[in-house]
């Protein structure tokens, strides 16, 4: 799928050093380049990255494919064996591959193999299988590889925590990492997509809004088209809308006693314009008398 190739192949770009460690499981690894992977003597599948690494004083390649779901037109072992060998072909160097399933049912009968048995043609290519909802999600939460924070909604949350207070410790921390705005609405963005594998749209938005987050990702995020065609930037837009409902009548209640079944309440709730809501948020806030507010919610100001 598009969308989730595009966040693996944008993770992977910006930060190689955390994605060779997490395959790898070495923090000593120097990174030397990203490779193009879509040239025609390799021709590569787009999402598959190719990064070159030395290792204890040697280079090597380390190749990495994100799987969504299961291969079924080739399998998985035939194309990984097919992939390598033109990778050694190009580049004449060692490489160390791996597959990592983004989604929880995915990759269960890849035994990160391949092997042809004829006699006198044996072939073997081996590849390390990695799927996320097998890792440790604390551990990747916890840590200092930040690159690998999209990921983590799809891995093991920890004993006993509830799934959606799992998402959102994993946006929270992706809230305090220290990146410049840019990069972190992306990451909160690419995070928001990847966490659909897993998640119901509506359980995402609501956290998103919760969190204060919604209109960064949806108007600033490289993924904004992305989460529209799945239907959370909708989500996230109705959740803006809902949550400055609540805090028009929050404000009210606190300074003048509203109460929900007040006559006018209704007519608040019913307001779709996002900014109407903000601009009689602000009234709420500067009035000072209840009658005041709600000649300017009839239109009489």
């Amino acid at each position: 799928m598009a969308e989730y190739d595009a966040i693996s192949k944008r993770l992977i770009q910006t930060y190689p050093k955390d994605i060779v460690y997490f395959t790898l499981g070495r923090d000593d690894i120097e990174v030397r380049a990203i490779l193009e992977t879509e040239q025609p003597k390799v021709e590569m599948h787009r999402t598959d990255s190719l990064i070159l690494v030395r290792i204890d004083g040697e280079e090597a390649l380390v190749h990495t494919e994100f799987q969504t779901t299961d291969s079924t037109d080739t399998p998985m072992p035939i194309r990984m064996a097919g992939y390598k060998i033109r990778i050694i072909e190009q580049y004449g160097l060692p490489v160390y591959s791996f597959v990592i399933y983004l989604r929880p049912n995915a990759g269960r009968r890849d035994k990160g193999r391949f092997i042809q048995r004829l006699p006198g043609h044996r072939f073997f290519v081996q590849y390390k299988v990695i799927r996320l909802s097998e890792i440790e999600g604390q551990d990747i939460v916890a840590g200092g590889h930040h690159g690998l924070l999209p990921f983590a909604p799809l891995m093991k949350r920890p004993a006993g925590m509830a799934s959606e207070e799992w998402l959102r410790q994993c946006i929270r921390r992706t809230d305090d990492v220290s990146l410049d705005h840019a990069t972190k609405v992306d990451f909160l963005g690419g995070l928001a997509l990847l966490s659909g594998l897993v998640y119901e749209p509506s359980t995402i938005t609501s956290i998103i809004s919760q969190e204060g987050l919604m209109d960064a990702i949806m108007r600033e995020s490289s993924f904004a088209q992305y989460l529209k065609e799945q239907g959370i930037e909708q989500g996230i837009e109705r959740g803006v809308r809902e949550r400055a409902i609540e805090d028009i009548l929050e404000v009210l209640e606190v300074r003048f006693g509203l109460i929900p079944a007040h006559p006018f309440a209704a007519p608040i709730a019913a307001i779709d314009d996002l900014q109407r809501l903000k601009w009689l948020l602000r009234a709420a806030v500067q009035v000072d008398k209840l009658d005041e507010f709600q000649r300017l919610l009839n239109g009489d100001a």
